[in-house]
């Protein structure tokens, strides 16, 4: 059902307002409103997950932080139990904030507050709903990307936009440096809105459905670098994996991770040749040279990829 965004109250930010979030890019967000003095009567997120070499149970990052603050923090593992959908209910919230939560909310609860939910979202959307938002921007080349604060409704990432803002993408952003930019940006965003938002003095604007793109999850299925693709295509594979899943290449029998590389226009022989000088290690390419800087080799640390290539001399010769 459609939500009323009507209200004409003066903003209050004493009002009862949910946080839901589980990675550190919704944490960032959830700092931003404790430092404005925005407090959450409850944060929701994910359970604990087993991390690290122990496989130890580990709380999500927005758990951590909200412990500290002495908030309520809940963390049901979806809400197929009307039990969670109606304590939900009884938060009586005005609204809700949802950045990253990672689960999809039925309409029952993200309606359940007064103003209903809003989530803010690492892409300019219609374009790039969806789980890897951020990553999908890189790879595919675009000159900008931003956040957009959104209503939730049915649907993936579907609802109406409430405000967006908007940030040019640097030649040398990985999807982890994008990632912080976006964090900031995105809290930045909701903290300066919020007050419009819940006084109802913002213009829902529907999403153009002939303009979405969906940013499927990142699989290592796509770390695997291919040379008969071109050097500029393989540079933003590089960028847009980093740090996660990294794109590969097998390097003398080695799959290594490769972590920073970019494009040249010279050639130096048939697709997959490999090169060394002193600038690193190069990969003649379908059109142009890929020029690999930083890498990573099985069971070893990052490092320089000229430095690599000397310490391995006889795999280029």
């Amino acid at each position: 059902m459609p939500l009323d965004w009507t209200c004409k109250e003066e903003p209050q930010l004493m009002n009862r307002i949910i946080f839901a979030g589980t990675p550190d890019f919704a944490a960032v967000h959830l700092q931003a409103l404790l430092d404005a003095g925005i407090v959450p009567c409850a944060v929701y997120t994910q359970p604990d997950r087993p991390a690290g070499r122990g496989h130890k149970l580990t709380p999500s990052p927005v758990k951590t932080l909200a412990l500290e603050h002495g908030l309520e923090v809940r963390t049901p593992l979806n809400f197929k139990d009307p039990a969670e959908v109606q304590a939900f209910a009884d938060l009586k919230a005005d609204l809700a904030i949802v950045v990253a939560y990672g689960l999809l909310l039925p309409e029952a609860v993200f309606a359940a507050p007064r103003l209903g939910s809003i989530n803010v979202h690492g892409s300019l959307l219609p374009r790039w709903r969806g789980a890897a938002p951020i990553q999908r921007a890189l790879l595919s080349g675009d000159a900008q990307t931003g956040v957009t604060i959104m209503q939730i409704a049915a649907g993936l990432d579907t609802g109406d936009m409430l405000c967006s803002s908007v940030i040019d993408i640097a030649p040398e952003d990985t999807a982890g440096t994008l990632f912080d930019k976006l964090a900031a940006l995105g809290a930045r965003t909701l903290v300066d809105r919020l007050p419009e938002i819940l006084a109802g003095r913002i213009t829902p604007v529907k999403q153009d459905e002939a303009q979405a793109v969906y940013a499927k999850k990142l699989s290592k299925a796509e770390s695997p670098l291919d040379p008969a693709r071109s050097a500029a295509d393989l540079s933003l594979q590089v960028r847009g994996l980093n740090p996660w899943p990294a794109a590969t290449l097998a390097v003398g029998g080695m799959n290594c991770k490769i972590f920073k590389a970019r494009a040249l226009p010279e050639s130096i022989g048939a697709p997959g040749t490999l090169r060394a000088d002193k600038r690193g290690i190069l990969l003649s390419c379908a059109d142009g040279t890929l020029l690999i800087e930083s890498l990573q080799a099985p069971g070893k640390k990052p490092c320089d990829a000229a430095a690599f290539a000397r310490a391995h001399a006889a795999l280029f010769s």
